[in-house]
């Protein structure tokens, strides 16, 4: 799936929660989480990322019956409304097959199935692609002093020992993605460091997905105390992936970072063209 369009693809999230860092409590309403949707698509969004748990650092874990009661309801009314990709955004195998049954296409872990080995059976028994992110600790407790001695090394054999957990129970290489977790158990050195690397990660031969937008890391570089405020910075880091071959973007300003992936992907195009 990831691999079927030239094009960078961009991810709209849509947070049903009342307490994630950046939008928490504005999409909490069928009708608004549904009005955001359409937003987000007419803006260029190839994607609409939905889930119900914050996973901001040191938020508490929510059940996964709560994580249904939030998401489904608004998986299945846009469903009904539109043939755009829905990911359910979870770490529970129970709300992931409870997401998929309303309309989903796509399982986004960040625990890349550590919390619960379920969601990577599941992933291969129904076929629909997976991403897997890395993490380091839960979002309780992960920017409590967390430590490389190599970010991009570690990173990267972290993530193949999730991809050879999810080769090992089923799921097709293609139907693979990786994210190396921007923010999640990371000091800014270290977000830094895997931002300069992309193309080693992209290197291992899965899509890439990037999920920078609105980060903390950011807005201690520019000075800029709130996550709306990040959009350009979000923007920047768009680009750069595009140019080191990241392959999907998750953010919330759609409009800004389409125009940032679409110009980035035409510069890129335009390498090893004869004069």
């Amino acid at each position: 799936m990831f691999n079927r369009h030239d094009k960078p693809l961009i991810m709209g999230i849509l947070n049903v929660t009342p307490d994630s860092f950046s939008d928490g409590g504005q999409y909490t309403g069928i009708s608004a989480a549904l009005q955001q949707a359409g937003r987000m698509q007419s803006e260029g969004a190839d994607i609409i990322d939905i889930g119900g748990e914050s996973t901001r650092p040191g938020s508490d874990p929510v059940s996964g019956q709560q994580q249904i009661q939030r998401a489904i309801p608004v998986i299945a009314a846009l469903r009904q409304q539109s043939d755009i990709w829905i990911s359910i955004d979870t770490t529970s195998g129970e709300v992931a097959k409870a997401a998929l049954a309303a309309g989903a296409d796509i399982i986004n872990d960040v625990s890349a199935g550590q919390d619960d080995a379920a969601i990577l059976i599941l992933a291969a028994e129904t076929g629909v692609p997976i991403i897997l992110m890395h993490s380091k600790g839960t979002p309780k407790t992960m920017q409590d002093n967390p430590y490389y001695d190599d970010v991009v090394q570690e990173v990267i054999g972290a993530l193949y020992a999730r991809i050879n957990a999810a080769l090992g129970v089923g799921i097709k290489k293609e139907n693979i993605a990786i994210d190396p977790g921007i923010g999640f158990g990371k000091r800014k050195q270290d977000n830094l460091d895997l931002l300069a690397h992309l193309d080693s990660l992209v290197a291992l031969g899965f899509p890439v997905l990037l999920g920078t937008s609105r980060k903390r890391f950011m807005g201690s570089l520019c000075a800029v105390d709130e996550p709306s405020g990040l959009v350009t910075a979000t923007a920047v880091t768009t680009a750069l992936g595009v140019m080191a071959g990241v392959r999907l973007f998750r953010v919330h300003d759609v409009k800004e970072n389409r125009q940032a992936a679409d110009v980035a992907w035409a510069i890129k195009c335009r390498r090893g063209k004869a004069f």
